[in-house]
């Protein structure tokens, strides 16, 4: 089992920042790869960003050349730092584990992105 607890959501303004973090404790050694996925009211969960064990990340093209994903292993960590925030980034965003038998979800932390 692997327990993921994010933190950093809130409200900012178009164009402003936000940073989410999300710790990993549990069987974490079975931990493949860590994600941050997004849901906005009506729609469906996406993937926003995602970074293997071996480094290799994929964002979503809508958040290409704002957002990054960044882990620290030795800390069993996962973050999202989010720039350039458009109303259209307002979603639950959930942190995301996979393993080789299933994936692992967090709670959600909400994101919302208003003037």
């Amino acid at each position: 089992q692997v327990q993921l607890v994010e933190s950093g959501g809130g409200l900012v303004q178009p164009g402003g920042s936000l940073r989410l973090s999300c710790a990993a404790s549990g069987s974490i050694f079975s931990i493949n790869a860590m994600g941050w996925y997004r849901q906005a009211p009506g729609k469906q969960r996406e993937l926003v960003a995602r970074s293997t064990n071996g480094g290799r990340r994929k964002y979503a093209d809508s958040v290409k050349g704002r957002f990054t994903i960044s882990r620290d292993n030795a800390k069993n960590t996962v973050a999202l730092q989010m720039n350039s925030l458009k109303p259209e980034d307002t979603a639950v965003y959930y942190c995301n584990a996979e393993t080789d038998f299933r994936g692992y979800w967090g709670q959600g932390t909400q994101v919302t992105v208003s003037s």
